[in-house]
């Protein structure tokens, strides 16, 4: 086989892994930006009994959840983090998108049935989906200027979660009532744009909640203030369920989360 045979084969193979790369990153960002894609925050706790496990059988366990990660992450968006430390309910969590939410459930039906699932109970379990913004068409052009500036670059290591849920009056209100006060919330917010990442999520009739926010920063306390802000606007009157849980812990790769659980 000639040299230069050699180098069109290796040519080819490095551009249809450049396709791969590049379709998977594509993926990502449709699922976390477009309207109709479903999200689903699963918290577990370890049993007492995986601690009585030698340490090998745990080590081998933890490695097929990995390869089950790894098969999955081709049909729906894993992302993993670390609860242990920072809730009082769970040691991990994950938030899952994708366009079908059967697919989710039999990621976390396969996930319970591995050895290291056997030992995961359950603490907590949210789903949403994601829609086009219901009020911010009708915002100032200077606000949605603002809202369009991009967030501080650089990583945001903590994730907090917070289901709500609106009383009665919210949902009897006109859409003009309820478009000034979305106006007045997002004039709070707007100093902590940039510091504190949110997404939220339509929950109504999916969970026991109306919304769930997901927040990531790297400043805990621009996001202390962001919370003190928002609870004096008018529109917080009509929160029933704020949080309750609220979920705090850090973002990791799924293979540090399950080594250091392994320990």
């Amino acid at each position: 086989m000639s040299s230069r045979y050699l180098r069109q084969i290796v040519l080819v193979l490095v551009m249809a892994i450049t396709c791969v790369r590049t379709v998977g990153a594509a993926d990502r960002d449709k699922l976390l930006s477009e309207p109709g894609v479903y999200g689903t925050f699963a918290v577990f706790q370890l049993d007492h009994h995986w601690r009585d496990q030698p340490p090998a059988t745990r080590t081998a366990a933890v490695e097929k959840v990995k390869a089950l990660v790894e098969q999955w992450s081709s049909k729906i968006l894993i992302e993993s983090y670390l609860l242990r430390g920072l809730s009082d309910r769970g040691d991990l969590m994950f938030r899952l998108h994708g366009t079908a939410l059967a697919d989710s459930q039999e990621f976390l039906a396969a996930l319970q049935n591995t050895e290291f699932g056997h030992h995961l109970e359950s603490t907590g379990l949210l789903h949403g989906m994601s829609k086009k913004a219901n009020y911010v068409p009708a915002f100032p052009e200077g606000l949605k200027s603002e809202l369009k500036a991009p967030s501080q670059s650089g990583e945001k290591p903590y994730a907090i979660v917070i289901p709500i849920r609106k009383d009665a009056e919210w949902w009897s209100l006109d859409r003009q009532a309820r478009t000034a006060m979305m106006q007045e919330h997002t004039e709070a917010a707007i100093p902590y744009h940039r510091t504190v990442k949110r997404k939220l999520y339509h929950a109504t009739g999916l969970s026991d909640a109306d919304f769930i926010t997901y927040f990531e920063t790297e400043k805990l306390d621009d996001f202390h203030s962001l919370i003190l802000a928002l609870e004096q606007v008018k529109e917080f009157r009509h929160n029933r369920r704020f949080g309750h849980p609220t979920l705090l812990g850090t973002v990791r790769p799924i293979g540090d989360i399950l080594d250091l659980l392994a320990k």
